[in-house]
């Protein structure tokens, strides 16, 4: 950014997806080699997070809640007391989505892997790219996979309700987390516009399975770049420190 520094204007990069706020017992995969990484949607759920705090009447730092980004890929994290504590990838692990096949049976895919079938570039856009309902149904398309199902197209039910189903088991994990003691689930994204491409019937069948754990609020869409801009604005009106990563 020497450019800015000439000009004397601040820049800043707010909430990136590779924030880490993981808590060492989060980190634990089951395997010495694999450690597990916080990668995930956290512009849009740090701003649900901020937004509900606010609602609320009550600061982010003193709340407990469950933030879930509904989109191409799925995050679900537990924040305590202002800090993301646990997260799915969203590239490998959680629910499958749209494009993205979540979380596997390992040695099932250990298995595929070695099976001469596809090269590892093929296994990685099958995990990613060609994955979820792009590969059961041949699209990620969400408002086609509604309209196959208004039509009658149980096999396309079956499976969207699978997703939903898989994202209420990863929020009632991250209850756990939590200990039960949670203040608030939060669902966003551009997978919980009222009228897209989830609709609301997806967003119902996720609610119904978990609105037992905490009251649940809905905030479509992402608004991302309000997002940011909110960020540096809390850093120059000393709301916030600026941190300094070399």
């Amino acid at each position: 950014m020497t450019w800015l520094k000439k000009i004397g204007v601040p820049s800043f990069i707010v909430d990136s997806v590779a924030v880490d706020e993981l808590k060492p017992i989060a980190r634990i995969s089951g395997m010495s080699e694999i450690e597990r990484e916080s990668l995930c949607h956290v512009l849009s759920m740090k701003v649900a997070a901020r937004r509900i705090a606010q609602d609320l009447g009550e600061p982010y730092q003193g709340l407990n809640l469950i933030i879930i980004h509904l989109g191409g890929g799925i995050s679900i994290s537990a924040h305590r007391r202002g800090r993301m504590i646990d997260v799915n990838n969203a590239s490998v692990e959680g629910p499958f989505t749209s494009e993205r096949t979540g979380g596997l049976l390992s040695v099932e895919l250990v298995k595929l892997c070695y099976s001469q079938k596809y090269t590892l570039r093929e296994m990685l856009k099958k995990l990613i790219g060609k994955g979820g309902l792009v590969d059961y149904l041949g699209t990620n398309n969400l408002l086609e996979v509604e309209e196959r199902i208004a039509k009658g197209d149980k096999k396309a039910e079956l499976l969207y309700r699978a997703m939903a189903y898989q994202v209420a088991k990863e929020i009632a994990a991250m209850a756990a987390v939590l200990k039960g003691k949670v203040d608030a689930i939060v669902i966003t994204g551009n997978g919980a516009r009222n009228k897209g491409a989830l609709g609301n019937n997806f967003v119902d069948w996720i609610k119904d399975r978990v609105n037992f754990i905490a009251p649940i609020t809905v905030y479509p869409g992402t608004d991302e770049m309000k997002a940011l801009s909110l960020g540096a604005i809390r850093v120059l009106k000393g709301e916030e420190k600026a941190l300094e990563y070399k």
